[in-house]
Protein backbone atom coordinates (compact mmCIF):
# COMPACT_ATOMS: atom_id res chain seq x y z
CA UNK A 1 0.00 0.00 0.00
CA UNK A 2 1.54 3.32 -1.10
CA UNK A 3 0.73 6.61 0.63
CA UNK A 4 1.71 10.08 -0.50
CA UNK A 5 1.01 13.65 0.50
CA UNK A 6 0.59 16.51 -1.99
CA UNK A 7 -0.20 20.21 -1.75
CA UNK A 8 -3.68 21.50 -2.43
CA UNK A 9 -3.67 23.32 -5.80
CA UNK A 10 -6.35 24.31 -8.28
CA UNK A 11 -5.75 20.95 -9.98
CA UNK A 12 -5.87 18.77 -6.84
CA UNK A 13 -8.87 20.75 -5.56
CA UNK A 14 -10.96 18.53 -7.81
CA UNK A 15 -9.98 15.51 -5.69
CA UNK A 16 -11.79 16.79 -2.59
CA UNK A 17 -14.95 14.87 -1.70
CA UNK A 18 -17.93 16.33 -3.58
CA UNK A 19 -19.61 18.01 -0.58
CA UNK A 20 -16.30 19.56 0.51
CA UNK A 21 -15.46 20.76 -2.99
CA UNK A 22 -18.47 23.09 -2.99
CA UNK A 23 -18.37 24.02 0.71
CA UNK A 24 -17.46 27.61 1.65
CA UNK A 25 -18.15 27.33 5.38
CA UNK A 26 -14.65 28.56 6.26
CA UNK A 27 -13.81 30.62 3.20
CA UNK A 28 -16.68 33.14 3.57
CA UNK A 29 -18.34 34.87 6.50
CA UNK A 30 -21.62 33.26 7.60
CA UNK A 31 -23.87 35.71 5.71
CA UNK A 32 -21.88 35.53 2.47
CA UNK A 33 -21.64 31.73 2.70
CA UNK A 34 -25.40 31.42 3.08
CA UNK A 35 -25.94 33.75 0.15
CA UNK A 36 -23.47 31.84 -2.05
CA UNK A 37 -25.14 28.52 -1.25
CA UNK A 38 -28.63 29.91 -1.89
CA UNK A 39 -28.13 31.80 -5.13
CA UNK A 40 -24.49 31.65 -6.20
CA UNK A 41 -21.87 29.09 -7.13
CA UNK A 42 -20.07 27.98 -3.94
CA UNK A 43 -17.65 25.75 -5.87
CA UNK A 44 -16.49 28.78 -7.84
CA UNK A 45 -16.19 30.82 -4.64
CA UNK A 46 -14.02 28.10 -3.09
CA UNK A 47 -11.80 27.97 -6.15
CA UNK A 48 -11.37 31.76 -6.03
CA UNK A 49 -10.42 31.57 -2.34
CA UNK A 50 -7.84 28.84 -2.92
CA UNK A 51 -6.39 30.75 -5.88
CA UNK A 52 -6.05 34.00 -3.92
CA UNK A 53 -4.58 32.30 -0.85
CA UNK A 54 -2.04 30.37 -2.91
CA UNK A 55 -1.01 33.57 -4.67
CA UNK A 56 -0.73 35.76 -1.58
CA UNK A 57 0.33 33.34 1.16
CA UNK A 58 1.24 29.98 -0.34
CA UNK A 59 0.22 26.39 0.31
CA UNK A 60 -3.10 26.20 2.18
CA UNK A 61 -3.94 22.49 2.13
CA UNK A 62 -2.67 18.93 1.92
CA UNK A 63 -4.22 15.85 0.32
CA UNK A 64 -3.38 12.26 1.17
CA UNK A 65 -3.55 9.52 -1.47
CA UNK A 66 -3.54 5.78 -0.82
CA UNK A 67 -2.66 3.67 -3.85
CA UNK A 68 -3.52 6.67 -6.02
CA UNK A 69 -6.96 7.19 -4.46
CA UNK A 70 -7.82 10.46 -2.62
CA UNK A 71 -8.08 9.40 1.03
CA UNK A 72 -8.15 12.58 3.10
CA UNK A 73 -7.31 16.24 3.26
CA UNK A 74 -6.70 19.23 5.55
CA UNK A 75 -6.96 22.95 4.85
CA UNK A 76 -5.16 25.72 6.75
CA UNK A 77 -4.41 29.43 6.49
CA UNK A 78 -3.72 32.51 8.62
CA UNK A 79 -6.91 33.51 10.45
CA UNK A 80 -7.04 36.78 8.47
CA UNK A 81 -7.83 34.66 5.39
CA UNK A 82 -10.61 32.77 7.16
CA UNK A 83 -13.67 34.98 7.80
CA UNK A 84 -15.52 32.21 9.66
CA UNK A 85 -12.78 32.12 12.31
CA UNK A 86 -14.22 35.20 14.02
CA UNK A 87 -17.68 33.62 14.37
CA UNK A 88 -16.67 31.13 17.09
CA UNK A 89 -17.21 31.85 20.78
CA UNK A 90 -13.58 30.92 21.50
CA UNK A 91 -12.04 33.19 18.86
CA UNK A 92 -9.73 34.84 18.02
CA UNK A 93 -6.92 32.55 16.93
CA UNK A 94 -3.56 33.50 18.45
CA UNK A 95 -1.45 35.93 16.43
CA UNK A 96 1.47 33.46 16.11
CA UNK A 97 -0.64 30.58 14.79
CA UNK A 98 -2.14 29.40 11.52
CA UNK A 99 -5.67 28.03 11.62
CA UNK A 100 -6.29 24.41 10.68
CA UNK A 101 -9.73 24.96 9.20
CA UNK A 102 -10.91 21.44 8.56
CA UNK A 103 -9.67 17.86 8.39
CA UNK A 104 -11.32 14.85 6.80
CA UNK A 105 -10.35 11.24 6.18
CA UNK A 106 -12.48 9.15 3.83
CA UNK A 107 -14.24 6.52 6.00
CA UNK A 108 -12.80 3.63 3.97
CA UNK A 109 -9.30 4.76 4.98
CA UNK A 110 -10.00 5.74 8.60
CA UNK A 111 -7.89 4.26 11.38
CA UNK A 112 -4.71 4.00 9.32
CA UNK A 113 -2.86 7.03 10.68
CA UNK A 114 -3.70 9.34 7.77
CA UNK A 115 -4.93 12.06 10.12
CA UNK A 116 -1.58 12.23 11.88
CA UNK A 117 0.23 12.07 8.53
CA UNK A 118 -1.76 15.06 7.26
CA UNK A 119 -1.17 17.13 10.42
CA UNK A 120 2.55 16.36 10.37
CA UNK A 121 2.65 17.43 6.72
CA UNK A 122 1.10 20.75 7.71
CA UNK A 123 3.54 21.07 10.61
CA UNK A 124 6.57 20.55 8.36
CA UNK A 125 5.24 23.09 5.85
CA UNK A 126 4.49 25.77 8.44
CA UNK A 127 7.73 25.23 10.37
CA UNK A 128 9.70 26.06 7.21
CA UNK A 129 7.63 29.23 6.86
CA UNK A 130 8.34 30.43 10.39
CA UNK A 131 4.91 29.78 11.90
CA UNK A 132 5.00 28.93 15.63
CA UNK A 133 1.82 26.89 16.08
CA UNK A 134 -1.38 25.50 14.59
CA UNK A 135 -4.72 26.24 16.21
CA UNK A 136 -8.14 24.77 15.46
CA UNK A 137 -11.75 24.95 16.59
CA UNK A 138 -13.07 21.52 17.46
CA UNK A 139 -16.61 20.26 17.78
CA UNK A 140 -17.11 18.64 21.21
CA UNK A 141 -20.53 17.28 20.20
CA UNK A 142 -19.64 16.03 16.74
CA UNK A 143 -22.07 13.34 15.62
CA UNK A 144 -24.52 13.75 18.49
CA UNK A 145 -28.17 13.62 17.47
CA UNK A 146 -30.05 16.91 17.55
CA UNK A 147 -26.93 19.06 17.79
CA UNK A 148 -27.09 20.41 14.24
CA UNK A 149 -23.40 19.76 13.81
CA UNK A 150 -21.39 21.37 11.04
CA UNK A 151 -19.42 18.64 9.32
CA UNK A 152 -16.78 21.22 8.42
CA UNK A 153 -15.73 21.48 12.08
CA UNK A 154 -13.66 18.42 12.94
CA UNK A 155 -14.32 16.58 16.22
CA UNK A 156 -12.32 17.57 19.28
CA UNK A 157 -11.22 13.96 19.77
CA UNK A 158 -9.42 14.01 16.42
CA UNK A 159 -7.32 17.03 17.38
CA UNK A 160 -6.51 15.61 20.82
CA UNK A 161 -5.44 12.32 19.23
CA UNK A 162 -2.82 14.05 17.03
CA UNK A 163 -1.25 16.16 19.78
CA UNK A 164 -3.38 19.30 20.13
CA UNK A 165 -4.14 20.70 23.59
CA UNK A 166 -7.14 22.79 24.62
CA UNK A 167 -6.23 26.45 25.18
CA UNK A 168 -9.73 27.87 25.53
CA UNK A 169 -12.44 25.49 26.73
CA UNK A 170 -16.05 25.65 25.56
CA UNK A 171 -18.90 23.11 25.86
CA UNK A 172 -19.26 22.95 22.05
CA UNK A 173 -16.39 24.69 20.24
CA UNK A 174 -13.14 24.72 22.25
CA UNK A 175 -10.04 26.19 20.66
CA UNK A 176 -7.04 23.85 20.54
CA UNK A 177 -3.35 24.41 19.84
CA UNK A 178 -0.38 22.39 18.63
CA UNK A 179 3.09 23.84 19.19
CA UNK A 180 5.10 23.10 16.04
CA UNK A 181 8.32 22.46 17.91
CA UNK A 182 6.65 19.39 19.44
CA UNK A 183 4.57 18.38 16.41
CA UNK A 184 7.26 16.66 14.37
CA UNK A 185 8.58 13.24 15.20
CA UNK A 186 12.32 12.67 15.64
CA UNK A 187 12.46 11.10 12.19
CA UNK A 188 10.73 14.09 10.61
CA UNK A 189 13.06 16.51 12.36
CA UNK A 190 16.10 14.62 11.06
CA UNK A 191 14.69 14.55 7.52
CA UNK A 192 14.01 18.30 7.64
CA UNK A 193 17.51 19.05 8.97
CA UNK A 194 19.07 16.87 6.26
CA UNK A 195 16.98 18.61 3.60
CA UNK A 196 18.19 22.02 4.84
CA UNK A 197 21.79 20.83 4.94
CA UNK A 198 21.72 19.41 1.42
CA UNK A 199 19.90 22.48 0.14
CA UNK A 200 22.64 24.75 1.50
CA UNK A 201 25.47 22.83 -0.19
CA UNK A 202 26.68 23.61 -3.68
CA UNK A 203 26.50 20.92 -6.40
CA UNK A 204 30.32 20.76 -6.42
CA UNK A 205 30.33 20.02 -2.70
CA UNK A 206 27.77 17.27 -3.11
CA UNK A 207 29.83 15.60 -5.86
CA UNK A 208 33.22 15.99 -4.16
CA UNK A 209 34.55 12.63 -2.90
CA UNK A 210 34.89 12.26 0.83
CA UNK A 211 38.53 11.94 1.91
CA UNK A 212 39.04 9.18 4.47
CA UNK A 213 40.21 10.36 7.86
CA UNK A 214 43.93 9.99 8.56
CA UNK A 215 44.78 7.93 11.59
CA UNK A 216 46.80 9.80 14.19
CA UNK A 217 48.68 8.42 17.13
CA UNK A 218 48.59 9.90 20.55
CA UNK A 219 50.52 9.23 23.71
CA UNK A 220 48.97 9.27 27.11
CA UNK A 221 49.84 12.23 29.25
Amino acid sequence: MSRRLVNLTLDTLEDLPRPCRACVYWELDPVSAERACASGDPALEKEAWVSQTLLEWGSCGKLAYVDGMPAGFVMFAPPAYVPRSMAFPTSPVSADAALLMTAHVVPAFAGGGLGRMLVQGVARDLTKRGVKAIEAFGDAKFGEAGEGEEGCVAPVDFFLSVGFKTVRPHPRYPRLRLELRTALSWKSDVEYALEKLLGSMSPDALLRPVRPATATSSTPS
